[in-house]
């Protein structure tokens, strides 16, 4: 489908074992609306402190319009990928049912009050879902339980955001969990991922 544009929003830095990890958020926008693929932070949190989080919130950035959007996308819900959800209050947020449960009832998954902040629109996805024309949600166990892709079509081969179900490049070149093999099987053009400014291509 043509009139879909991609692109990436650096929202914050984590450190994970000395190595620099960015995150990046993903905009796409579609002739039927705008639709936002995970949220980021916008503060730090105790809970998160050995991450050393450094938010670069949405909220705060000049160019982005949060009006804008028409509904959010959440791959997962850890951290650094729902903690902007309470800035889309009233907005519809499709998520895996999976996922939403294991966020509200498994210790230590989460921050719990980021998942369920104030105004926060969940719509629980089972499966497979049509966000729009050319947008497909699609499950993609491995990461979490409950974790789900973005599929884009955007000419001949899918265009895939995938949030951690590949947390690095490498996980793509050589899959190993139900979700990295379910993005290889669909022949993508290109794959976003959360923690790198550029897109992964085969």
């Amino acid at each position: 489908m043509t009139g879909i544009s991609i692109t990436p929003i650096h929202v914050g830095d984590l450190t994970a074992e000395g190595e620099l990890m960015p995150v990046y958020v993903h905009l796409i926008e579609h002739p039927e609306g705008r639709v936002l693929v995970d949220t980021g932070f916008t503060e730090a949190h105790p809970a998160a402190a050995d991450l050393a989080p450094r938010p670069y919130p949405l909220h705060e950035q000049p160019d982005f319009d949060l009006d804008g959007i028409d509904m959010v996308v959440n791959t997962h819900l850890h951290f650094d990928h729902c903690g902007g959800n309470h800035l889309f209050a009233g907005k519809p947020i499709y998520v895996q049912r999976q996922e939403l449960e294991d966020a509200r009832t498994e210790e230590d998954y989460t921050i719990p009050e980021w998942v369920d902040a104030p105004g926060t629109n969940y719509v629980p996805v089972d499966g497979e879902h049509e966000l729009l024309p050319g947008i497909r949600l699609l499950p993609a166990r491995g990461h979490t339980r409950g974790s789900q892709i973005v599929v884009v079509d955007t000419g001949d081969r899918p265009t895939i955001i995938a949030g951690d179900t590949a947390v690095w490049f490498g996980q793509l070149d050589e899959p190993e969990s139900e979700g990295q093999l379910l993005i290889r099987s669909l022949h993508p053009d290109r794959v976003w991922i959360t923690h790198d400014r550029d897109a992964w291509t085969p």
